[in-house]
């Protein structure tokens, strides 16, 4: 009721003594047998294992793509509602007079690292191309594949899968856990955005499986992240001299690449972890965000700056104004070839890019929360939502539009599109610099992955270990951190050897589908909190904890 305050005590059960102490054993050791289960699965039985996950992921497809749509549509509108309300913008994620934790350069850099860099270096190019060459509008006869008169339309497909919507996913879980956890002094975990539904109840076993839901949901949305970079880090070690032994014969990485790619990555990110946010993590994030900057400017001078700049004013401008009814377009399989085409599209871009950004939420979410303390719902909305698609834009119209531009005048011939996602960066570079240029810019391009992949995986680790330690935030549990470090090592490594990025994708989409219902019930108690809690301040009673 509303004439009480708020639950404000919501006990997680934790081990006083022994390798467990302070984790909730009901959740840190199912989840290991999980994701320690699906390890063994993929490597002692790898064809049933994909004849298994590929059953499931097409009855996903086939029963769940429009939940996908539209739920994701839902954490959109709900973000920028909350934000744009007066009322509900101004209210602090925080105690009273409470003030932020992090600079805001320091803020939005670990922000930006752990929710999306790694696929940016992957996507910002391949994506762009990949729409110039096909998308809705060409499959439709709107656009011409690869013509100018298509590179808008790119842009706008590029945008959908990795602006607002995308960003709305994390921001969302990051909302809702610091609504709870800093007003209301609850566990950051993500059981605690679910008091206003089910109250003390999530104590028990409901509470438990809500957390083990999340855990294996951000293992699995991690893989998918870190495997595409590991992918991309491999073809940019080839690329700098480290030898044809770490690709096969048609360029794609070899058992050897992928082991040593994963030790270093998961080394130096269970090195950091250890180290917490505010050392390793924060240091890490802030060196990423700078050679960012380096690499963008470096497109800005020597890249298609204009056609760039062009491109991301009317792609923006496009986005802007379809977004509404993008937002809840479905198409479905009605037995023509433009109808199938656009259901198969959808499936394989959408509907994986929202499974993708909902298995990554949970993680991205705690970590957002844990950074975002004593910031308000306004501003930590333009943090988390505007400001991060607006980079990821600029991005994409800067190195993506250099390739297109590039590939449309003749420039780089098929060269760019011919070659797979994972190298087409390095094959731009070699086309727009000679030598040594382009070996050192290489460089600085594979040092910049390293740090966005270690702070990615390094940030998943300390999350998962939070979730398991019932909210407690600090690097304790070394031997956790460790096993942690390992699962996602031999989740990313099993996966990748016995079905390549398929499979990951494939795990990952079924793992995003639990979550996704989580996530409607985060919403609906987000909302009745707020509600609540404005009658609460206006009859006079406590809704924000206050220290005894």
């Amino acid at each position: 009721m509303a004439k009480r305050p708020p639950l404000m005590d919501l006990h997680i059960p934790t081990a006083d003594s022994g390798f467990y102490s302070g984790f909730s054993k009901s959740v840190a050791i199912p989840s290991k047998i999980i994701v320690s289960a699906l390890i063994v699965w993929s490597i002692a039985m790898p064809e049933n294992a994909a004849a298994v996950l590929n059953a499931l992921n097409g009855t996903i497809l086939e029963n769940f793509a429009a939940w996908y749509i539209y739920v994701a549509a839902v954490f959109l509108i709900l973000c920028l509602a909350l934000a744009i309300v007066p009322s509900t913008g101004r209210l602090k994620l925080g105690r009273t007079g409470e003030e932020p934790e992090f600079s805001r350069f320091s803020w939005f850099s670990m922000m930006f690292g752990a929710g999306i860099g790694v696929g940016m270096l992957t996507f910002a190019t391949a994506e762009p191309m990949y729409h110039f060459a096909n998308n809705p509008n060409v499959i439709m006869g709107q656009a011409t594949a690869s013509g100018a008169d298509n590179v808008t339309n790119a842009y706008v497909w590029s945008f959908l899968h990795w602006g607002f919507s995308a960003w709305a996913c994390y921001a969302l879980v990051g909302l809702c856990l610091s609504y709870f956890s800093y007003r209301r002094n609850l566990a950051l975990t993500v059981r605690s955005a679910l008091t206003p539904l089910f109250g003390k109840r999530l104590s028990g076993t409901g509470g438990h499986v809500v957390d083990i839901v999340a855990v294996v949901a951000t293992i699995l949305g991690v893989a998918q992240t870190l495997g595409f970079g590991v992918e991309q880090f491999v073809a940019g070690l080839q690329r700098i001299g480290f030898g044809n032994w770490i690709v096969t014969t048609d360029g794609q990485p070899s058992t050897a690449g992928i082991i040593v790619a994963l030790i270093v990555i998961l080394g130096a990110s269970t090195l950091s972890a250890l180290s917490g946010v505010g050392k390793g993590i924060k240091w890490l994030s802030n060196l990423n965000m700078g050679l960012s900057f380096f690499v963008l400017a470096f497109f800005i001078l020597f890249g298609s700056t204009f056609f760039g700049l062009n491109a991301l004013f009317s792609g923006l401008a496009a986005y802007v104004a379809d977004l509404p009814r993008l937002l809840f377009t479905v198409w479905r399989p009605d037995g023509t070839k433009t109808g199938n085409a656009l259901a198969a599209w959808q499936e394989g871009w959408s509907v994986f890019y929202w499974a993708w950004w909902i298995a990554f939420a949970p993680f991205v979410g705690v970590f957002l929360a844990r950074v975002s303390r004593g910031r308000s719902i306004r501003e930590y909305v333009m943090g988390a939502i505007i400001v991060p698609s607006l980079m990821c834009f600029v991005w994409f119209t800067l190195v993506g539009g250099t390739a297109i531009y590039m590939t449309l005048d003749g420039t780089a011939g098929d060269a760019i599109a011919s070659a797979g996602q994972e190298s087409q960066l390095f094959v731009m570079l070699d086309l727009i610099l000679h030598g040594g240029w382009a070996w050192a810019m290489a460089v600085i391009v594979v040092v910049l992955l390293l740090t966005y992949l270690v702070t990615t995986a390094d940030s998943a680790i300390l999350i998962v270990n939070t979730i398991n330690a019932a909210g407690e935030e600090s690097p304790k549990g070394r031997g956790h951190i460790i096993f942690w470090g390992l699962a996602l090592s031999f989740v990313v490594g099993g996966l990748l050897l016995v079905g390549g990025l398929e499979a990951i994708k494939t795990a990952m989409v079924i793992g995003a589908l639990p979550f996704s219902f989580v996530m409607v019930l985060m919403c609906i108690a987000l909302v009745k909190a707020v509600i609540r809690d404005a009658i609460r301040e206006r009859n006079g009673v406590q809704s924000i904890h206050k220290e005894a």
